[in-house]
């Protein structure tokens, strides 16, 4: 990664560092995603329970992923630990650094394609992104979402329609699913024909309202109901709204409605 934040590090953030130099009772670190910035992690910190050899778990060269935990700002001392750090919690800095890579690759493309340089695509867009939304990716996500956020930037018009083409190819705004098993039955001699317009007519209301909503036939008397959507909150509203039709509708027209 090009850039780098300035300052110090906040105490409780996870950090990416590059494992420089190991001793017997400490391993020496840079902080990788700030300028200059090196840090310490005492073996207590490297892994819970005894610890016969450090380099069992860390060498020279080896990325991981810490969490700050002191900070000397006269001294300029920086304590991790790599202990303290869970395995989904490193997945989740793993996965956004990943991300970020790719973002500033799209960034460096652009730059390359009007004849600047990486530095200069950061001075003009980059650093306003960043500040502005945390990260280069978070703010992709959210322009492939909602196209006119990228003009509040007010940044160089041509940078800005290359980053909106690009993001607009590569960027996918991300979507759940919830999915729920209906049973709906009746013994009605037109149940069929009832549980037929049921689903009519939640798929019908789906579309008026423009969710977006998969109604498939699992056997009878199943059924599955999936909604797509922006967010958890967003799909189990949905999700709500149409259930509730259903059972209004079953009860009216005589038919046995549960969920599984």
């Amino acid at each position: 990664m090009y850039y780098r934040k300035q300052g110090l590090p906040e105490e409780g953030e996870l950090v990416l560092c590059t494992v420089k130099k190991v001793l017997h009772n400490s391993v020496f670190v840079s902080i990788d995603e700030y300028e200059n910035k090196e840090g310490l992690i005492h073996i207590s910190e490297i892994a819970a329970g005894r610890i016969r050899n450090i380099r069992d778990y860390v060498r020279e060269g080896k990325i991981i992923v810490c969490k700050i935990l002191k900070i000397d700002k006269i001294k300029g001392h920086i304590d991790l630990s790599l202990r303290r750090v869970s395995l989904q919690s490193r997945k989740n800095k793993e996965t956004e650094h990943m991300l970020e890579e790719r973002a500033e690759k799209i960034l460096g493309f652009i730059a390359k394609k009007l004849n600047k340089t990486l530095k200069e695509a950061y001075e003009t867009v980059g650093n306003k992104i960043i500040e502005n939304y945390g990260l280069l990716h978070a703010f992709y996500v959210k322009v492939a979402e909602d196209n006119s956020i990228i003009t509040k930037l007010q940044t160089d018009k041509n940078f800005e329609k290359e980053l909106l083409n690009i993001i607009k190819e590569k960027i996918k705004p991300p979507v759940v699913e919830i999915t729920k098993k209906i049973r709906l039955t009746s013994l009605e001699p037109s149940g069929i024909t009832s549980i037929k317009s049921i689903l009519l007519n939640i798929i019908n209301y789906a579309k008026e309202k423009s969710i977006n909503l998969i109604v498939k036939y699992i056997s009878a008397p199943v059924y599955s109901i999936k909604i797509i959507s922006k967010n958890y909150k967003n799909a189990e509203e949905n999700l709500k709204v149409l259930t509730n039709i259903i059972t209004t509708e079953a009860k009216k027209l005589k038919v046995k409605f549960s969920q599984e």
